[in-house]
């Protein structure tokens, strides 16, 4: 397989990642480059490290992994989608919901949750014969790159949409789930 098309997985496997950047940075209202470099350095962390992962044991997990990753990946991000909106919906007395501050917690549960596919790809990886580590550097980077700029942009978008901002955010969470669940399902 070619870094090109590494390059690509890389590029699509950063979009669940991007979405939900984009939807955090709506919602940030202030430190947006902070947690800009933060939810990229995660999410291009475990982005790296799950096709690592899945590359190592690949043989042996192989169909236990495929069978319940968008399950897990429906679950997460659709229980985070519902705490903003529950959030968004709590602080209603204020004109703009927005936040200072994300959870390390969350930006891990998120890395996770949009990280999860890549997993399956680190799998495919093994059979392929792939240069992992060439691999996993240029899927990080790539990732981290998109998540960052992704954060910005939405920041930016965030202060148009005003106290809708986190609901919306949530909403973009659940449907990517939903998404992930219904791709897999169908397929």
């Amino acid at each position: 397989m070619s870094m090109l098309s590494v390059f690509f997985i890389g590029v699509g496997l950063s979009m669940d990642a991007c979405a939900v950047s984009f939807a955090k940075g709506m919602c940030l209202k202030e430190k947006a480059k902070r947690y800009a470099v933060l939810l990229g350095f995660a999410f291009g962390l475990f982005q790296a490290g799950m096709p690592l992962l899945g590359w190592w044991i690949g043989h042996y997990f192989e169909g236990f992994i495929t069978v319940i990753d968008h399950w897990i990946a429906f679950v997460l991000l659709g229980a985070i989608g519902y705490h903003m909106i529950q959030e968004a919906k709590e602080n209603e007395i204020e004109t703009i919901n927005h936040t200072s501050h994300i959870p390390l917690k969350d930006i891990i549960v998120l890395a996770i949750a949009t990280s999860i596919d890549a997993l399956a790809v680190g799998i495919s990886f093994a059979f392929l014969q792939v240069d992992i580590l060439t691999a996993i550097l240029l899927i990080g980077s790539t990732t981290f790159v998109i998540s960052f700029a992704a954060v910005i942009i939405g920041n930016r978008c965030g202060g148009y949409l005003g106290k809708y901002a986190e609901i919306i955010g949530g909403i973009i969470l659940i449907a990517i789930g939903l998404k992930i669940l219904i791709e897999h399902l169908l397929s």
